[in-house]
């Protein structure tokens, strides 16, 4: 796969509860730099990343809920209304996990929904991203949780935090593209390190890859 057709499916990320403003700025530097798909930073970086990237291609990923997803549905919308005020053109949620094991379906479905109708009610195209964090649910609940984010309205289902007991696997991006079919986005993320990985995450069925080291796995692209 050539490298710009690698660099365009990739949010370079940079989410570490230490991550300071000097490195947000390199991060948004490095994905203007190689044409990544968008940088994703906590919500306090938001206007940072934005003015950072202002003037170029990529776009601002914000996450909601992040990491664990435990916050009430209320503080979720408010974090995606100030994340869209302060520029975001996509947003990544965490639901709330144990209410999906819980097999709380309509308040997960509900949760998500509210979310997306901030993200419609914006003044340009916003996208949201369900993280549902596959490492901690069985196959059954991922398909639960991914068909939730396709009813809610959702533009992605999104494997992991990268925060979890576990990351991306080819078999969980090949479940959930199997679940939502071709019309909505699958994002992996966790774990991915290098070239090979996030290929093979993309011929999974992955649409964008979540990833800190983006660098690194560009080094393995062909042109």
């Amino acid at each position: 796969m050539r490298r710009s057709e690698l660099a365009g499916r990739i949010d370079h990320t940079l989410l570490g509860p230490t991550a300071t403003r000097d490195e947000v700025v390199s991060v948004c530097n490095e994905a203007v730099q190689v044409a990544a798909a968008a940088v994703c930073v906590n919500p306090c970086h938001a206007v940072l990343a934005r003015d950072t990237l202002a003037g170029s291609r990529i776009k601002l990923c914000i996450v909601i809920g992040f990491p664990h997803g435990m916050t009430t549905s209320t503080i979720k919308v408010t974090e995606a209304r100030e994340a869209i005020a302060a520029g975001a053109d996509e947003l990544d949620m965490v639901i709330n996990v144990a209410a999906l094991k819980e097999g709380a379906h309509d308040a997960v479905r509900d949760e998500i929904r509210e979310v997306c109708n901030v993200a419609r009610g914006a003044d340009r195209p916003v996208a949201v991203k369900v993280i549902l964090e596959t490492a901690l649910l069985t196959d059954a609940e991922k398909v639960a949780g991914a068909k939730l984010a396709k009813e809610a309205g959702a533009n992605f289902v999104k494997t992991s935090t990268g925060f979890g007991p576990g990351g991306a696997t080819v078999e969980d991006v090949a479940l959930l593209r199997e679940t939502v079919g071709e019309d909505m986005g699958v994002k992996a993320s966790g774990g991915i390190r290098n070239y090979e990985s996030a290929v093979a995450m993309i011929e999974a069925g992955a649409s964008r890859i979540g990833a800190s080291r983006t660098l690194a796995i560009l080094e393995g692209a062909d042109g």
